[in-house]
């Protein structure tokens, strides 16, 4: 089925599904953290019932990244739009410290089971129409659309808080609300849209894929253990999910802070990050410029450095207008770097084993996340929110040196002597590429 579907319909297919993956997220981001402290939670605390979401990702990331590669994409999306509904229900009642942190233990089960099915669903199946297409200009595109979607859902999230309460139902609640439906027509759209040649059909389905996940995640480390370019990309992730911490979670804090009212903030929250989000999409359509002019992995390493002077800037600006400023600059730097960054991880694996090593990266990012969101929240508690920001810009920042393995492979000699072009393609040289074995 899926093989009657040319290129430009499966890049469709990718995009739609991606923007209503995206879509509630973009309602719930901007609330979440306030909708917590609105609970009764401290900073700690917060820092705590996210870390959860991390603990979880670092049990299933990878067994379900084997699932996904073992049964096929389509149903382990399924079972990951099911949780993230579920997830999202419990967040419009959770009023307990234990409730908030299960709401974020399932939504580390979403993650484990979301990460990676669908963008490898669309490389595997547009190499499977076409050989030689450049795969990147979709997965730029996906961030493109990404960006819009959240914006989009910040948004709508925004004109919900200045609606006020809804009955029972509170200012910063009104967003999760609306974002539980947006979740029911993604299932429906990822059951209608999602096509695939299952690995394995029948009865056996679920049983040969819990035998071949151990395989496929086994592999995935080979691959680790056999390319450090594969290990510098993936450590990568361990700065960049600690250090996201600071615009995710401490900027909203931040920005309450400086103004002297929640509501307030998350009104403003709202437009906000839907500009933050539009400036991601803008990043991230300039993703083929900044491969033609800088190269994948300088420019990837580049913009690390700058991700972290913008949260300086957040952290230090006095004012809600330099720090919104900001916060738009860091989301821009941030919608450019993921389609530069993503596209370096592809070029490392091919087929079978492509899901298992983009669940090796979103393994390591988001633990480091919750060890981010702990010591970060700690930190702000007691030096202050701003300190803690610092701290994290560093460590983005500090990430940079790992985009070197990639680039000098791009320059090592191959056939004949031949070197890789410094800039034009993603592309790593062919005897560097890591091609998963049957």
């Amino acid at each position: 089925m899926t093989r009657a579907l040319s290129v430009r319909q499966i890049r469709r297919r990718y995009l739609v599904l991606h923007g209503l993956r995206w879509l509630p997220a973009g309602l719930v981001i901007p609330v979440s953290i306030l909708l917590m402290q609105e609970r009764g939670l401290t900073l700690t605390q917060i820092g705590l019932a996210v870390a959860a979401q991390g603990v979880v990702v670092l049990a299933l990331e990878l067994p379900t990244g084997g699932f996904a590669d073992a049964l096929g994409r389509k149903p382990v999306l399924v079972v990951a739009t099911l949780v993230g509904l579920v997830s999202t229900g419990l967040l419009v009642v959770a009023d307990s410290f234990a409730l908030l942190a299960a709401v974020w233990a399932l939504q580390g089960v979403f993650r484990a089971l979301d990460s990676g099915p669908l963008e490898s669903w669309y490389v595997d199946t547009t190499l499977a129409a076409d050989p030689d297409d450049a795969y990147e200009k979709g997965l730029g595109q996906g961030g493109t659309v990404l960006g819009v979607s959240v914006a989009a859902g910040a948004l709508l999230s925004g004109a919900l808080v200045a609606l006020g309460p809804v009955g029972p139902v509170s200012a910063l609640t009104g967003p999760v609300v609306v974002a539980a439906g947006f979740q029911v027509i993604s299932l429906v759209a990822l059951l209608m849209l999602l096509v695939e040649r299952r690995p394995v059909t029948g009865a056996g389905a679920l049983h040969a894929s819990v035998r071949a996940a151990p395989r496929m995640i086994g592999e995935a480390f080979g691959l680790l253990r056999r390319s450090r370019v594969l290990l510098a990309l993936v450590a990568v992730e361990l700065f960049w999910g600690f250090g996201m911490v600071t615009f995710e979670g401490l900027l909203p804090i931040r920005l309450a802070e400086v103004i002297g009212d929640a509501d307030r903030a998350a009104a403003l929250l709202g437009p906000g990050s839907t500009v933050a989000w539009l400036a991601s999409a803008g990043g991230a359509a300039l993703t083929p410029l900044l491969i033609r002019w800088l190269g994948a992995a300088p420019g990837a390493a580049l913009l690390r450095i700058v991700q972290g002077i913008t949260v300086v800037g957040m952290a230090l600006v006095a004012g809600p207008t330099g720090m919104l400023i900001a916060f738009f600059a860091c989301y821009a730097v941030h919608g450019a770097a993921n389609p530069l960054h993503m596209g370096l991880l592809h070029r490392q694996v091919d087929g079978p084993y492509r899901t298992s090593v983009i669940s090796v990266n979103s393994m390591v990012a988001l633990p480091a996340g919750a060890l981010g969101g702990v010591l970060l929240g700690y930190l702000g508690d007691r030096a202050g929110v701003s300190t803690a920001m610092l701290v994290g810009a560093v460590v983005l920042a500090v990430a940079a040196p790992l985009y070197l393995p990639a680039w000098r492979a791009a320059h090592r000699p191959v056939e004949g002597g031949r070197q890789q072009p410094a800039h034009g393609t993603v592309a790593s040289p062919a005897p560097n590429r890591l091609v998963g074995r049957q």
